[in-house]
């Protein structure tokens, strides 16, 4: 078989204008980035179409394609005659030169020009690190000219698009008084910004800049907050971000019009394309497929309990994608063991997936799908098997195989995802917003991961505190930023673990976002590469041709 952008780079690609009529998208509306890509400069809110989540059980390192699945979808969609549009994520460069990837899809399910998406796309993230590394720039420039606001404690950090663990803490202004005051800094990885979040969850570039001058970027020494509005760098910073903030137009291999727009991770993030993403999709088509990164508990739990109530959305179907390989990984079945048919494990290991489904029928009341993403080693078997544990809890398993076939793969999920849109969409939360913090925290810990009780720092202690007594964050959600690889804070606790201790290390604002991080154990804002990142697999040739991009 042809990899992966040997297939993107061999596929008949349409007109932009062409994807952006089958949307009704006037051509004045649209901002060409070349032939195939383009900006989609305004659009009117018209009356949604069905909105259908994407979700998974929890990953290995690899992912369980729940990408290729979200695509597969929309063309099986498509190829039953039905107007459909995807709203996906922004890859970062982090994962496609690291181990897990880019985020176009795979094989024959793939979003394109999947090259161009992969790597600098429309410059989208690098705004998004260029705003954020501006108001960085600032607020060290008014600490060295004065510091007239009392700045005294700094806690904005500085970003890049890249995995780079060296950068997790540093030394800046070193090098004499002339280079500013020395003190402890870092980097988070741009997908972890809180620009990132803050314009993904902005419905317009006036909604952009009032959030932009919410964000907290220190205390001074009475510990009262500064924000980035009390710097005046709202205006500079929007205006780095104006042509970021409109969404991305692409298409699918088999043209079913695809916008890719926003790219917060779900384990340090909240996991959602943005809010203008999808809305264009819904009031643009008849379906709408939209994902949330890892698995349920991360990117669904956020979706539903967050940019839901931003946006005001129900999902009328959600779809959650499971692998063979991930339900033997969750058995505890070694990584050179998992191509062999092995039914005991997928029984131990399907608890994983049942966990997912209890949370999304009896916490969130949503009307789920399982999607078994098919690979090669998968036998028959280990796939009835699944079939038949899923139709005891009352859940119908569908094999998806879009990887080797496309639309085609998924049109029996598509005909089963179309029977469930028949109904309004339905949701419920997982906590009220007006609970208070602690209880928020505590309801997502014990209804959807599981876990016994919470335990708390005596730093995260402090700042709930201070967070409590300010009372325009009472009603904020919260975002907890925890592994994606176990429903607990241990990557190695596998299955669905039970009667664990949830421990959250810091809490901290996110005013432009509107959420509140809940940052769990040891994850980390900034991530690693890994041994052998893929990096090192790539090559390109003396005519650009690039290979080893996956």
């Amino acid at each position: 078989m042809l990899s992966d952008v040997e297939i993107a780079r061999n596929c008949a690609l349409r007109p932009i204008q062409e994807i952006a009529q089958k949307l009704n998208i006037n051509s004045n509306n649209i901002e060409l980035y070349g032939r195939y890509k383009a900006k989609i400069a305004a659009f009117e809110e018209k009356s949604f179409g069905k909105l259908i989540l994407v979700t998974a059980m929890s990953p290995t390192r690899m992912g369980e394609g729940k990408t290729t699945v979200s695509i597969g979808l929309a063309d099986g969609l498509s190829r039953l005659g039905k107007k459909t549009c995807l709203a996906l994520r922004e890859p970062s460069l982090g994962p496609v030169f690291g181990i897990k990837g880019g985020a176009c899809g795979g094989g024959y399910s793939q979003v394109v020009p999947m090259e161009d998406i992969n790597l600098h796309f429309t410059g989208d993230l690098h705004a998004i690190s260029a705003a954020n590394n501006l108001l960085s720039a600032m607020i060290d420039n008014h600490i060295n000219h004065g510091n007239a606001l009392g700045i005294a404690n700094v806690v904005w950090k500085r970003c890049m698009d890249m995995n780079d663990r060296a950068l997790r803490e540093i030394k800046v202004a070193l090098g004499g008084e002339k280079n500013g005051i020395p003190r402890t800094d870092g980097f988070v990885i741009t997908a972890a910004s809180e620009i990132m979040a803050t314009l993904c969850l902005s419905t317009s570039l006036d909604d952009l800049k009032n959030r932009l001058a919410n964000i907290v970027i220190g205390y001074d020494i009475s510990g009262e907050e500064i924000t980035a509005g009390d710097l005046k760098a709202q205006d500079a910073m929007a205006i780095l971000l104006k042509d970021a903030m409109k969404p991305n137009l692409v298409q699918t291999l088999e043209a079913t019009p695809a916008i890719v727009h926003g790219g917060p991770f779900a384990n340090i993030a909240h996991g959602c394309n943005s809010v203008l993403a999808t809305k264009i999709a819904l009031s643009s088509s008849d379906y709408a497929v939209t994902e949330a990164g890892f698995g349920a508990d991360l990117g669904a739990e956020k979706f539903f309990n967050i940019k839901c109530r931003t946006a005001k959305l129900k999902p009328n179907c959600v779809v959650l994608v499971v692998t063979l390989r991930s339900i033997k990984y969750n058995a505890g079945v070694e990584r050179d063991e998992i191509t062999k048919e092995n039914l005991d494990a997928v029984k131990k290991g399907f608890i994983n997936v049942k966990t997912h489904l209890e949370n999304l029928i009896n916490v969130f009341k949503t009307r789920p799908v399982v999607a078994i993403n098919k690979f090669g080693f998968d036998t028959q078997g280990e796939i009835e098997l699944v079939k038949e544990l899923c139709q005891e809890i009352g859940v119908y398993a569908v094999v998806n195989t879009s990887f080797m076939d496309g639309g085609k793969g998924a049109e029996k999920l598509a005909e089963r995802v179309i029977e469930i849109c028949q109904g309004d969409g339905n949701l419920e939360f997982a906590y009220d917003l007006e609970d208070a913090l602690d209880q928020k925290i505590q309801k997502v810990a014990q209804k959807v991961y599981r876990a016994s009780k919470v335990v708390y720092s005596d730093e995260a202690l402090i700042q709930m505190k201070k967070i409590k007594e300010n009372p325009k964050y009472k009603n904020y959600p919260i975002c907890i930023a925890k592994t994606q690889f176990s429903f607990s804070c241990d990557e190695n606790a596998l299955g669905c673990p039970e009667g664990f201790e949830f421990p959250v290390r810091a809490v901290e604002v996110r005013a432009g976002a509107g959420f509140i991080l809940v940052i769990c154990s040891n994850i980390l804002l900034m991530p690693g590469l890994p041994k052998v990142p893929n990096s090192q697999k790539m090559s390109i040739d003396s005519q650009g041709r690039i290979s080893g991009l996956m």
